[in-house]
C-alpha cells in the first residue's frame, strides 16, 4: 500500500515536471521565432563579424571577409524592414562600406555608402540615427568625394531635416569650416593665377535694370559671366547732404560707356542706382537710399546675374485737415453682426486680398514640350486665366498675372511683380518633364534647399541652369533665407496640394500623389510673401499630357487650387 501511495506521488511529480518542461520550451520556441528576436539574432551575429574583421589586420586585406559581413547586416534590414534593428542594421553596413572603401579605393564602395545612408534618412526620418546617417553622407562628400560644396549642402540638411537631432552641433561646425575652406581655396587659386603672369580677362557689365515702388526696389546686374562681388552700406551723412548710400563692388569687371551709368527712379525709396569704373579691375554700383527697411543681394546663373533687394518702410499719410461741421443727430446704436464679420474676415483670410498668379514661361521659353508638340508655356497661360476667374468668384480676391499673354519674362522679374503688386500669396504655375516617359504625377514645392536628387533636378530645369549651380546655390540660400516666409509658404503648398488632389481624384484614375517638395526655386526667391510653385503633371507622360490638352482638366486644376487656398485661408481665422 505505501509502495503503491510513493509510486502514485511520483508518477504526479513527473508528469508536472514534464508539462512545465513542455510550456517552457513552447515559450522559449515562440519568443525565438519572433521577427524581433530574430532580427536581433541576425543582428547580433553581424557586429561579431564585424568585430573579428577589426580585429584582425589579415582579414581586413581580403575583400570576402567585408562582404560576408555586410551580407549579415543586409539580411537584417532586408528580411526585417520594419523592425528598429534594420535601421541599426543599415547605418552599420553604411559605415562598413565606407570602411572597405579606405582599403578597396573603389568609388562603387563609397557610393554604396551614399546610397544606405540616403535610404535610411528618407525611409527612417523619424529614427534618432537619421540625422546621424545625414551626418555621415556630409563626412562622405567632404572626406572621401573631395567635394565641398556638395558636403556643406549635406551638413546644411542635418540642421534643416533634424533642428532637434544630436547631430545638428557638430555639423554646424563643419559647415562653418568649409565656408573657411572654400575662402582660403578662393584665395589660393587667385594666387596661382597671379603667379603664372596671365591678365585675367575683365567681365563686361552688360546691363542694369530695375523694377520700383516706394516701398519695394529690385535692381539686377547683368554681367557675361561670374564675378566676385562685395557689398558695402554706408550712412547717412547731413553734413555733405548725403542720403544712406548701399554699394557693390564687382571684382574683375568693366562697364563701357554705353550703358547708363546713372538711372534715376526717386519712388520714396530710392534715388537713384549709378555705376561707374571704380578702378581698372573694379565696378562699383551704388544705391542713393531715403527710405530702407531690409535688403538682400544674391546671384543666380546661366546668365549670371546679381540681385539687389531693398524693402522700404511704409510711409505714413499726412493727417487731413480738420473741417468743422455741424454736429449731426444722434443715431441709434447698430448691433454689430459678429457672423458676418467672421464671414467676411474669413473671405479676406486676415490680409489675403490679393493673389498673384505667375504663368511658367512664355515667348521665347516654351518651357517642356510634350508628346504633339503640346508646349508648357501655352498650357500655364490658358490655366493662369481659369485660375484668376476662380480666384475672383469664389474667394472674392483680387487675381493679378505676372503675364497675360504669350510674352517673355525673367523670372527676377516675375518675383519683382509680385512684390510691387503687394501680392498677399505668390502661385508659379509648370508642368513637369522627364526623360521616363512612365513618370507621372502632382508636386507642389516651397523655397529651400532640396532634399532629394528628384527635387534639384526639377530646379535645375525651371532655373534654366544645371544641377551643379543649383548645389552652388544651395551654399547661400541658407542666409538668404533667414527673413523669407518658410513656414507660411510650407502651410500654403500642403494646404493647396491637398485640395489639387482630392479635386483631381473626383474626376481621374491614376493621379499621383507625388507630394509636397522643397527647392531652391528662382522664381520663388525674393518673394515677400507665402510663394508656392505648383507642378501640375508631367507632359511628357502619354496620359497626363492628354489631360494637360483638355479645358475641363486645367478647370479641376484650377478648382483643386483654389479649394487649397480657401483652406488655407480657413486655417489662418481658426480660433
Amino acid at each position: 500500500m505505501i509502495r503503491r501511495l510513493i509510486f502514485g506521488r511520483y508518477a504526479l511529480v513527473s508528469f508536472l515536471l514534464s508539462l512545465i518542461l513542455v510550456l517552457f520550451f513552447a515559450t522559449f520556441n515562440q519568443a525565438a521565432g519572433s521577427p524581433s528576436n530574430s532580427a536581433r539574432v541576425l543582428l547580433q551575429k553581424a557586429r561579431v563579424c564585424q568585430k573579428e574583421l577589426y580585429a584582425s589586420k589579415v582579414k581586413k586585406k581580403y575583400r570576402h571577409n567585408w562582404e560576408r559581413c555586410l551580407k549579415r547586416y543586409e539580411r537584417v534590414y532586408k528580411a526585417f524592414p520594419d523592425a528598429n534593428d534594420a535601421v541599426h542594421a543599415m547605418y552599420a553596413a553604411g559605415r562598413l562600406w565606407t570602411g572597405l572603401y579606405g582599403y578597396s579605393g573603389r568609388n562603387s564602395d563609397i557610393d554604396r555608402a551614399v546610397s544606405l545612408y540616403r535610404k535610411l534618412v528618407k525611409r527612417y526620418e523619424a529614427h534618432n540615427l537619421a540625422d546621424d546617417a545625414q551626418y555621415r553622407l556630409g563626412e562622405i562628400f567632404y572626406r572621401y568625394k573631395k567635394n565641398p560644396k556638395q558636403a556643406y549642402v549635406e551638413f546644411l540638411k542635418v540642421g534643416r531635416k533634424f533642428p532637434k537631432g544630436d547631430a545638428r552641433l557638430k555639423a554646424s561646425r563643419m559647415m562653418d569650416k568649409l565656408e573657411l575652406a572654400l575662402g582660403k581655396k578662393r584665395l589660393a587659386k587667385k594666387a596661382v593665377k597671379k603667379g603664372k603672369g596671365k591678365k585675367k580677362k575683365l567681365i563686361l557689365v552688360k546691363d542694369i535694370r530695375h523694377w520700383s515702388t516706394p516701398t519695394y526696389t529690385r535692381v539686377v546686374i547683368d554681367l557675361e559671366d561670374s564675378v566676385k562681388y562685395k557689398k558695402h552700406l554706408l550712412k547717412k551723412d547731413p553734413d555733405l547732404k548725403k542720403p544712406r548710400r548701399l554699394f557693390v563692388d564687382l571684382h574683375g569687371a568693366w562697364i563701357s560707356k554705353g550703358i547708363e551709368s546713372s538711372i534715376t527712379i526717386k519712388d520714396g525709396l530710392l534715388r537713384r542706382a549709378r555705376a561707374a569704373q571704380y578702378n581698372k579691375k573694379t565696378v562699383r554700383v551704388v544705391l542713393d537710399i531715403d527710405n530702407m527697411e531690409g535688403y538682400k543681394i544674391f546671384h543666380l546663373y546661366d546668365p549670371f546675374r546679381i540681385v539687389l533687394d531693398v524693402q522700404g518702410k511704409e510711409r505714413k499719410l499726412k493727417p487731413v485737415r480738420k473741417i468743422v461741421a455741424k454736429k449731426p443727430p444722434k443715431r441709434k446704436e447698430i448691433k454689430r453682426d459678429t457672423k458676418k464679420e467672421i464671414s467676411l474676415a474669413r473671405q479676406l483670410g486676415l490680409g489675403v486680398r490679393r493673389v498673384i498668379i505667375d504663368a511658367g514661361h512664355g515667348g521665347k521659353d516654351p518651357g517642356a514640350i510634350g508628346r504633339n508638340g503640346l508646349r508648357e508655356k501655352n498650357v500655364m497661360l490658358k490655366l493662369a486665366n481659369l485660375l484668376a476667374k476662380k480666384v475672383k468668384e469664389k474667394l472674392k480676391c483680387q487675381a493679378i498675372l505676372t503675364r497675360g499673354k504669350d510674352v517673355f519674362l525673367p523670372l527676377e522679374k516675375r518675383t519683382a511683380i509680385a512684390n510691387m503688386k503687394k501680392g498677399d500669396l505668390f502661385i508659379s504655375l509648370h508642368t513637369n518633364a522627364h526623360k521616363d516617359r512612365k513618370c507621372m504625377g502632382i508636386e507642389t514645392y516651397f523655397l529651400n534647399i532640396a532634399l532629394d536628387e528628384d527635387s534639384m533636378n526639377v530646379a535645375a530645369r525651371e532655373n534654366a541652369t544645371s544641377t551643379k549651380n543649383i548645389s552652388d546655390l544651395q551654399m547661400i540660400l541658407n542666409d538668404l533665407m533667414l527673413n523669407t516666409k518658410i513656414n507660411e509658404s510650407s502651410r500654403l503648398a500642403r494646404f493647396v496640394h491637398k485640395g489639387l488632389i482630392k479635386e483631381l481624384r473626383k474626376k481621374y484614375n491614376k493621379v499621383q500623389n507625388r507630394g509636397v517638395r522643397q527647392a531652391p526655386f528662382y522664381v520663388l526667391i525674393g518673394a515677400e510673401m507665402p510663394a508656392i510653385l505648383v507642378e501640375v503633371g508631367y507632359i511628357t507622360n502619354s496620359i497626363e499630357n492628354r489631360r494637360l490638352y483638355s479645358e475641363i482638366y486645367l478647370k479641376r486644376v484650377a478648382s483643386g487650387i483654389v479649394k487649397g487656398i480657401d483652406l488655407y485661408i480657413k486655417d489662418m481665422v481658426s480660433p
